[in-house]
Order: C-alpha cells, then structure tokens, then sequence
C-alpha cells in the first residue's frame, strides 16, 4: 500500500489537498483515484485514505479512520560514525526496527571526519534517509536524527532516567538482554575499532552499564541493528 508523509492539521480534515514532493511520489508510484493508501504525519500519527482526484497541480485525498500501531520502548541509538556510507544503512535498518532517536557521534577511534562545510549536507540526507525508511515500514513517525556531536556531549544530553547501556567487545559477562529492563535506553555502539578504554570507563562512571551481544564478532553497522532486534524481541515485537 502506497504511504505518503503529509501535515495534517488538528482537528483532523476530511480531505487533504497534495501539492509538492508528496504530488511526485504518488504520480512515480501510479496510484489511481479509488485507490486505498495511508497517509501519516511523521509525529505518530496514522490514517487511512484513498485518493479522489488528481490533476497537474496536485491531488485530493478522502482521510478514514486512524490507525494505531505496535511501538516498544523508547531506543536512542547513540552511534559512532562509521566510514563511508555505513551510517546511511544503520539510519535506514534502526528506523525499521523503531529507533526512537539515532545521534550520531564522534568518538576517539573514529576515522571519518566530516568537514564542518559538509555538515549541514550530510545531515539533511539522514533526514531524507529516515523519512524514506518510515514510509517504506509502516511507521506513523519519523525517528530523530541530530547533528554531528562528541561522544561525551551526547551522553551529558541524555534525559534523566534513561538506562545507558555501552555495547563493549571486551565486556564478558553481562549481556544486553539481562541488562535491558523494560524502561527506555540510550544504547552506545562505537565505530570500526570499537570505543576506547577510557570512553568504556568514562561512560561507566556516567552510570552506563557495558553489554556484549555474544561471542561472536560483529561490525559496527551490524552490532547497532543486532542490538535494536535483541530490544525489540524483549519488547514483544520481533522474533
């Protein structure tokens, strides 16, 4: 079913009008009027809908009934950045899993340096890359995705109460599943390499808790996701 991210505004209209990027993805998506579809405004909030008309300024759409769906626990994916391209896929596959807020991080062991004139660039193409992936999901909202940040600034930024658990490969007898809870996480993965002892050891007496995932050895774009499937089967949602 075609899905399309539009501002619905409160109280909910009847019928919506289509203008702009939206127009284009239901004109490259062939939807004809009749036709079911779901329209969500990336806050948590769904309905169903079917198009009405279309013409070369922009379409109508009849709204239905809400719809609710499943949601876990809150997740802050606190992610070192990888190399390459590799964070765009942890973006794409974490908002699958329902990561709340992903921040990306600069940590001691971290080998890309964006410039600060990239920055801005790279940001909004995380942003596009988490809007694309909540609509192709099936999520009502759009995870979070904040600017560039050092590892220390990030974790000084957590809300109180939030259980900070630290994904360590020399950590052997706590796993994350035991160490999860049921509350909200804030869930550190370095880069390649791994985080520094003294990061592990600062983010220990900031109260995080180191975690490994098992014995076998993952990258740092497969550690993130792993983590977020171990979470969401905890919460009920997977497996």
């Amino acid at each position: 079913m075609f899905r399309v991210r539009l501002d619905v505004p409160t109280p909910v209209p009847e019928r919506l009008r289509v203008e702009g990027h939206p127009l284009h993805h239901l004109r490259v998506a062939r939807v004809v009027p009749g036709e079911a579809m779901e329209v969500f405004d990336g806050r948590g909030r769904a309905w169903a809908a079917w198009l009405e008309s279309v013409d070369a300024s922009g379409a109508v759409l009849r709204l239905g009934e809400e719809r609710f769906g499943a949601s876990g626990r809150t997740v802050v994916l606190i992610q070192g950045l990888p190399k390459g391209d590799k964070l765009d896929w942890v973006l794409q596959k974490s908002t699958e899993l329902g990561v709340t807020e992903v921040w990306p991080v600069v940590t001691a062991r971290s080998v890309a340096r964006p410039k600060p004139e990239a920055l801005a660039a790279r940001h909004a193409r995380w942003f596009r890359i988490v809007e694309e992936a909540a609509r192709q999901s099936g999520r009502a909202d759009v995870p979070e995705v904040t600017p560039l940040r050092p590892l220390d600034e990030a974790v000084r930024a957590l809300p109180a109460g939030i259980r900070l658990l630290v994904l360590d490969e020399d950590e052997r007898t706590e796993r994350l599943g035991q160490a999860a809870g049921e509350g909200p996480v804030g869930l550190v993965v370095g880069p390649e390499g791994g985080l520094a002892r003294e990061e592990v050891e600062a983010l220990r007496a900031a109260g995080g808790i180191p975690v490994s995932l098992g014995p076998l050895v993952l990258r740092t774009e497969t550690s993130s996701i792993a983590a977020l499937a171990v979470l969401r089967h905890l919460d009920g949602l997977l497996g």
